[in-house]
């Protein structure tokens, strides 16, 4: 007797976690969103989902793909993991998760669904579902022997930033940003615990801007800076850069790198006053309007 093999979609719970693992380590169709958290910590955050292989005489099946789009902040919601073996064709996989994902998110209102394409097979997946490019992530940095800027702002003070700073720092966030872009507190906090460098910008007006930097083994990156936008122009960015040039040279790292987006002149322009120089590394920004 033939034993007939199926697929069944069904949430991710915590006994997945070893087989998305596995997949996530020794499959070649991976995207990881850039997020401050493992893609497995999200398992329980819904929707969060696993195409299973069920055959008639094992009903409890081997994960062969994973999805996981949960909303943070409120109705947006990034691909954080896509993943998906040879045991199911990739745009089965895909059309499949995708289908239960959008579908779970319409359930609690509408959403805005972000991808940036850093594998280039995904853009094909996206587009056949309905996805539109908004905008392309261009990737810059500044090498050793560049000049270091000046730091002194009239009126602007730089400091460490302390975990008190956290709740300022998200609603100066949510204030600088489209909401596509907002870090949410929970994802501020842990951005805040994985970072070299994190600074704040003070004037009379209080905290006006901040930055928070990760270590790599080429140096440092800027992930993130934000400057309120009635303290923007008055060279805020600037100063909270140049003193992340000047820790990060203090702690020997040569090498600083930064994204932001194609249609952002002001950040174009304030990396290439202070030095950075575009690396040729483009990636499009996906986004859906779940209904």
């Amino acid at each position: 007797m033939a034993v007939k093999v199926d697929f069944q979609v069904r949430p991710a719970d915590s006994m997945d976690q070893r087989q998305i693992a596995n997949l996530i380590h020794f499959e070649s169709y991976v995207h990881r969103h850039l997020d401050w958290r493992n893609p497995l910590d999200w398992i329980g955050v819904p929707p969060y989902l696993v195409a299973e292989q069920v055959t008639t005489n094992a009903p409890h099946g081997r994960v062969v793909a994973a999805l996981a789009c949960p909303p943070d902040p409120p109705q947006v919601a990034w691909i954080r993991l896509f993943v998906n073996s040879d045991r199911l064709p990739l745009k089965e996989a895909w059309d499949i998760l995708w289908e239960a994902a959008q579908a779970n998110l319409g359930r609690n209102g509408n959403a805005r669904v972000a991808v940036i394409a850093l594998k280039d097979w995904l853009p094909g997946l996206l587009t056949g579902s309905g996805f539109v490019v908004r905008q392309q992530i261009v990737m810059f940095e500044r090498r050793e022997g560049m000049p270091v800027p000046e730091t002194c702002r009239p009126g602007i003070k730089i400091r460490q930033m302390t975990i008190r700073d956290l709740p300022l720092a998200a609603a100066l966030d949510a204030a600088a940003f489209d909401p596509l872009w907002h870090n949410s507190l929970a994802a501020l906090k842990r951005a805040y615990q994985q970072a070299m460098l994190a600074t704040v910008a003070q004037s009379a007006q209080g905290l006006i801007g901040y930055q928070i930097s990760t270590q790599n083994p080429y140096g440092a990156h800027l992930a993130r800076l934000a400057v309120r936008p009635e303290a923007q122009g008055r060279g805020v960015g600037r100063a909270l850069v140049s003193d992340l040039i000047h820790g990060l040279a203090q702690r020997g790292a040569s090498r600083l790198t930064v994204n932001t987006q194609a249609d952002n002149a002001p950040s174009l322009a304030l990396y290439k006053r202070l030095g950075f120089v575009a690396t040729g590394e483009r990636y499009p920004v996906f986004e859906f309007q779940v209904q």
